[in-house]
């Protein structure tokens, strides 16, 4: 669902193509920082719905933190899902765990704005002022979370992770184009940090809990964290690496 996926003939292919400077931005930042997440899973579903898959290098356990709703954290995979949605080209956010590297960084200090001022006066803000909210992340989303399922009530008399794709793009185009009331932030401000966080999911060190088996470098072809490219850097033709991640250096 963002700015590209309005555009229903638009590929996932140029979607990854234009949001390609976020991988890079990743590798010194973003939401990084919070709280370490996990990629543990299996073959079956988990309680929340979401489907899992064994792979190479797993640390950590894939478990909500922050969610201790498992009604509102469906809300967030199917959210997230809608988003970054799994197609020829390559497995969706659910699939990489973004739910879960959300939900690990609205329990760390990305979600309670530890580095942040947070202090008032609050004065409202436009749309080209980015984040003017005195909530909290965590607290945007809880409030926007609620709005979806709310919305998605009054509008199709349906919780949101049971409503067909259709649907739930309708709905979230109604939270991007800020066509929602939501206490305490604008919907279109949830909705663009929604996709934000969603997208550096995708793109982030499998350490921190999404990019479930380096698939989100993969599908760019983006190597990931190398020591050294002292073997690679004169060379004239094009070369493919395998990308690495962090795990390889913490598990040594």
């Amino acid at each position: 669902m963002a700015d590209q996926n309005i555009d229903k003939k638009m590929s996932r292919r140029r979607f990854i193509r234009n949001s390609s400077y976020v991988a890079g931005g990743l590798v010194g930042g973003g939401l990084i920082g919070g709280l370490i997440g996990s990629n543990l899973s299996n073959d079956n579903k988990d309680e929340s719905g979401t489907k899992g898959q064994q792979h190479e290098n797993t640390a950590y356990q894939q478990a909500p933190l922050y969610f201790t709703n498992p009604e509102i954290f469906a809300i967030l995979v199917a959210a997230t899902d809608r988003i970054f949605p799994e197609d020829e080209t390559g497995p969706g956010a659910n699939d990489l765990g973004v739910p879960f590297f959300i939900d690990h960084q609205l329990a760390g200090s990305w979600g309670n704005n530890t580095r942040e001022y947070m202090q008032g006066p609050f004065f409202p803000g436009s749309n080209f002022q980015g984040y003017q909210s005195p909530l909290k992340r965590h607290e945007v989303f809880d409030a926007g979370l609620q709005a979806i399922q709310k919305y998605s009530n009054e509008k199709f008399d349906s919780n949101f992770a049971e409503l067909e794709g259709e649907q739930q793009d309708e709905i979230l185009t109604a939270f991007q184009k800020d066509e929602v009331k939501i206490h305490g932030v604008t919907s279109k401000t949830f909705f663009n940090i929604l996709r934000q966080a969603t997208i550096e999911g995708v793109y982030a060190d499998p350490a921190y809990g999404g990019n479930i088996n380096m698939d989100g470098w993969k599908m760019k072809g983006f190597p990931g964290h190398q020591m050294s490219y002292h073997g690679q850097i004169e060379s004239d033709e094009f070369i493919e690496i395998e990308p690495n991640s962090l795990h390889s250096y913490t598990n040594k």
